[in-house]
């Protein structure tokens, strides 16, 4: 019997950017490929996934990538992925739908493999026996993953809960996690995210019911702001959107993406007469129209956020406007979501959200729903997963509850392993952990040195040392100037002149006509300002030096 390793890249200790490693005897397959939204530490940064780079220094070693769900923190890092690796991307249709609707905008030197995978129907791949069980979560079509090896059956919830009237009318596959469960499980990664909810999640059809409910007393326009990929909410205000006789206007570029291969794939049925464009919507009495948009986390550049500052170039918020912001807050979005409500409210319009309305369930289990799966799975190992670090603790907490010996309850971190040989279990470090992030469509070398020095500017600003020198007499023929940016608006003349003087004064003691080593002027300029803007104005900005050689 081989050696089995779980390798976790991302979503422990996190929200997001979820990524995970199996390997069987130097064989692997990974779970997900997701992205996570940078915050305000993150300033110029797009996107942020796992560092997936040493894998490509393994040639062969990874089998293929298995999807359980179509939402962006599982497959948003898979067009970076395939830059790196060509290796089979696994999925069921929406979710290869969603990740192929994604690719279009990304070139590649060879066509990317997809297989399109059936719940119920198994295959092989490399030493693992792979089977999709279907789940229920706030988006179609998603999956557990159940693996077998020769050392024992490794089974991965994904994210789920137990929704007994999911609006498509497909249940989680209790009866088949059952089954494995009978047969023997030896490791269990279960969805923590909603591990100190206690109870059951809410159906998702508790939100079409209060859609219905609200639809009817709007005075205006509707604004419904959702993640682009829960197909079914988006369904369900169409729904509701017909039933009071309003046309629906599908709005920006993830949502208008996703909708279409919904549509296309056999998942949403929109009569199409119901549809509206966005240029359409001027002529239009605004007691006849529902938006469907993003912008749900107060995203900057994202339809709800740009009609709260009042520059989106088809929509002007107006009094009595009503606008669901129907989703859950992300950990690090509360400040963004917070301004985008205020900011509707100033300009009259009616703001629904989690807090103050049933415009939102989760799409993740809670406690109950967590001891079921533990309760059907019975693993000899259970590892949390996809959660914050408070997450992880308190999942193996309720597992050692339900009877898992606290020995075999594994926490580990991004960059850790779980090692299984023979009967013994351990726990080894593997890599860093680290993340790479993404400018754009391109993995950046932005670095912790680059990110520094963003944060200093954005903290306080910079300041630009113009010098022009004679380097043949060793004189200082222009300047010093100053060129401040974001530093200070209040400084006076005369103390900037006080320190072109003191940075005049430290040249002259420099400079001589035998020079020739400028980065130790450049450097002496540098520390000069610094520690005079530092005692004069108790702020230390970015201090560019510029000296320019005649």
């Amino acid at each position: 019997m081989g050696q089995l390793s779980f390798i976790p890249l991302g979503g422990l200790g996190e929200i997001g950017k979820n990524m995970a490693l199996l390997d069987y005897d130097g064989q692997a397959v990974m779970i997900d490929a997701g992205l996570m939204f940078p915050d305000e530490n993150h300033p110029g940064v797009d996107y942020i996934i796992p560092d997936f780079n040493f894998i490509a220094e393994r040639p062969g070693w990874l089998k293929g990538v298995l999807l359980t769900h179509g939402h962006e923190d599982h497959i948003g890092a898979v067009p970076y992925l395939l830059q790196k690796l060509n290796v089979p991307i696994y999925g069921t249709k929406l979710t290869i739908g969603f990740v192929k609707a994604k690719l279009e905008e990304f070139k590649f030197d060879t066509p990317p493999t997809f297989i399109e995978v059936d719940p119920k129907q198994p295959f092989d791949l490399g030493p693992f026996h792979i089977e999709f069980i279907r789940v229920t979560h706030s988006i179609v079509d998603g999956c557990g993953i159940a693996l077998t090896t020769p050392a024992g059956v490794v089974i991965h919830t994904g994210d789920f809960k137990i929704d007994p009237t999911p609006i498509d009318g497909v249940p989680i596959d209790l009866n088949r996690f059952a089954d494995y469960g009978t047969k023997g499980v030896l490791m269990l990664m279960s969805d923590s995210t909603n591990v100190e909810r206690e109870g059951y999640t809410l159906s998702e059809k508790v939100v079409g019911e209060e859609f219905d409910r609200i639809f009817p007393k709007a005075k205006k326009r509707i604004i419904v702001a959702c993640f682009a990929s829960n197909i079914h909410r988006v369904q369900q205000a169409i729904e509701a959107a017909k039933k009071v006789g309003r046309k629906v206007c599908i709005m920006g570029r993830s949502m208008v993406r996703n909708t279409q291969v919904a549509r296309d794939l056999g998942f949403m049925h929109i009569p199409t007469n119901l549809l509206i464009q966005p240029d359409q919507l001027k002529g239009m009495d605004p007691k006849e129209v529902v938006i469907v948009t993003t912008g749900s986390q107060g995203e900057p550049m994202s339809s709800v956020s740009r009609m709260a500052m009042g520059d989106h170039k088809n929509i002007s918020i107006q009094p009595d406007d009503m606008v669901l912001l129907s989703a859950r807050t992300i950990p690090g979005n509360e400040r963004a979501i917070s301004n985008i409500i205020n900011l509707l409210y100033r300009r009259g319009a009616e703001v629904l959200y989690e807090a103050v309305s049933e415009i939102h369930v989760s799409g993740h289990a809670c406690r109950e729903e967590q001891k079921i799966m533990l309760a059907l799975v019975k693993p000899k190992y259970f590892i949390p997963v996809h959660g914050e670090y408070r997450h992880l603790i308190l999942h193996a907490r309720l597992a050692e509850s339900m009877g898992i010996s606290p020995e075999n309850t594994i926490i580990l971190e991004n960059g850790e392993k779980f090692v299984i040989d023979g009967d013994e279990g351990r726990i080894e470090k593997e890599f860093s952990g680290g993340t790479i992030l993404v400018d754009g469509k391109h993995m950046s070398d932005v670095g912790e040195v680059v990110l520094r020095d963003r944060l200093h500017l954005s903290q306080d600003g910079v300041v630009v040392a113009l010098v022009t020198v004679d380097t043949a007499k060793g004189k200082i023929v222009g300047g010093p100037d100053l060129v401040t940016r974001g530093f200070s608006e209040s400084l006076s003349d005369e103390l900037m002149n006080e320190a072109k003087d003191i940075l005049r004064r430290t040249l002259e003691e420099e400079i001589h006509d035998k020079i020739t080593d400028w980065s130790t002027v450049k450097e002496t300029m540098r520390k000069s300002l610094q520690k005079f803007f530092s005692h004069k104005s108790n702020r230390r900005p970015m201090i560019m030096p510029v000296i320019m050689e005649i």
